[in-house]
């Protein structure tokens, strides 16, 4: 007889996990660590931020389990903690002044999120670098409200519904920021090029 292949879905996961199975937290954990790690690194610009935002947002998950409520999808409710964690993080860093001899380059830390592809001749990955560069400068360069929407649009791919849910905005408003983003974005990315 041939076994069931279902593979739950996140609600299932949720409530599993509200029933004590810790296997279904491990599950959920696993499905979101990096694209939340990929949301919030393009949202503040610095990995160590990222990642600690993003562990925060699993002890946040794992405390208050019993908060989700089936009305919302289980991914914008856990984008939503993660976005408001974040937010919180950006205006703590604006209250603080910070200086780095390390600004710009990579420590170990930040390597293990790259994924090693020894296809590509070096000259291919440094311009490749280069370019990932470029996009996350200009990111961080838009406003806080567009560079919000165009990576949850844009790099993280949700839906305008997940986004309105995750952010409280409007359809209206989200369209209007999209657009200004990005077009804002473009220019950013014409002028880095040609620097």
């Amino acid at each position: 007889m041939a076994q069931s292949t279902h593979t739950p879905s996140d609600e299932e996961l949720i409530k599993a996990f509200q029933e004590g199975r810790i296997e279904a937290f491990n599950v959920l954990v696993g499905r979101y660590k990096h694209p939340l790690i990929n949301f919030v690194f393009r949202y503040l610009g610095d990995y160590d931020q990222a990642d600690d935002v993003v562990q925060e947002t699993f002890i946040r998950l794992y405390q208050k389990k019993q908060l989700y409520r089936p009305i919302a999808k289980f991914s914008t409710w856990i984008y939503t903690i993660a976005t408001n964690l974040a937010k919180t993080q950006l205006r703590n860093r604006s209250k603080q002044t910070i200086f780095s001899l390390n600004r710009g380059k990579q420590d170990e830390s930040q390597r293990e999120y790259e994924i090693r592809d020894d296809r590509y001749p070096a000259d291919r990955l440094a311009e490749a670098a280069l370019n990932h560069d470029i996009i996350q400068r200009a990111l961080s360069a838009l406003p806080e409200q567009f560079r919000e929407a165009v990576i949850l649009s844009d790099i993280q791919e949700l839906s305008y519904d997940e986004i309105c849910a995750i952010t409280g905005m409007n359809m209206g408003t989200l369209k209007s920021r999209l657009n200004r983003g990005r077009s804002q974005l473009q220019e950013l990315l014409k002028d880095l090029v040609h620097e």
